[in-house]
């Protein structure tokens, strides 16, 4: 079960919206390395993690995802709102406003929607422990990318504390596989189970 804090987990207050930029940013909402599939990685893997403190992790970053999920979208909301159609036209956003208006819609930047195609359960502990790595660079090099288009202040700043965040979760889920490998049992490591031994 959950809590829900009625307050983002950093503020985000643009005072200049630009439905250009909102038009990449949405990327992060739900592209191939978006928070919403970060979320549903993470706590869907807690399910079949065999260690406590393993589970608590990927319970926690999953449920700061979804916290992630919600700033990403004020971000593409407040790039988009009050703008009229004519400026949401002359801004590139004129495909997306068919299709959606100005809703916040889970779909990466090339207006492909979200699909949980982009995220691996594996029920194996390394299997999905190194996809969680690889997941939050896939994510920090997305904000990075942000980063390189955007000059807006009002923008940036949410924008590297999501960055940061990725990095904190890679250092955790790094923690993670040193702690799996010093609690596995040698006799059952992935490189020799012998279950597979011919008889």
């Amino acid at each position: 079960m959950f809590v829900y804090e009625k307050k983002l987990q950093y503020p985000v207050k643009i005072k200049t919206p630009n439905a250009a930029m909102a038009k990449f940013i949405i990327s992060q909402y739900g592209g191939p390395s978006g928070e919403a599939g970060a979320a549903m990685r993470y706590l869907s893997q807690r399910f079949t993690m065999p260690y406590n403190e393993l589970k608590a992790t990927l319970t926690d970053v999953g449920v700061e995802e979804l916290g992630h999920l919600e700033m990403v979208g004020t971000i593409v909301y407040q790039l988009t709102k009050g703008l009229s159609e004519e400026e949401l036209m002359k801004q590139g956003f004129s495909e997306y406003f068919v299709e959606h208006t100005t809703g916040v819609y889970p779909q990466g930047a090339s207006g492909e929607a979200f699909t949980a195609a982009t995220l691996n359960c594996k029920g194996d502990l390394f299997a999905d422990l190194y996809e969680d790595l690889a997941a939050e660079q896939k994510a920090r090099v997305t904000y990075d990318n942000i980063l390189r288009m955007v000059d807006d202040p009002d923008v940036r700043d949410p924008i590297k504390f999501l960055r940061e965040r990725e990095i904190v979760h890679y250092q955790r889920f790094a923690e993670c596989t040193r702690i799996a490998q010093e609690k596995l049992n040698c006799k059952n490591f992935y490189m020799y189970n012998p279950s597979f031994d011919r008889k």
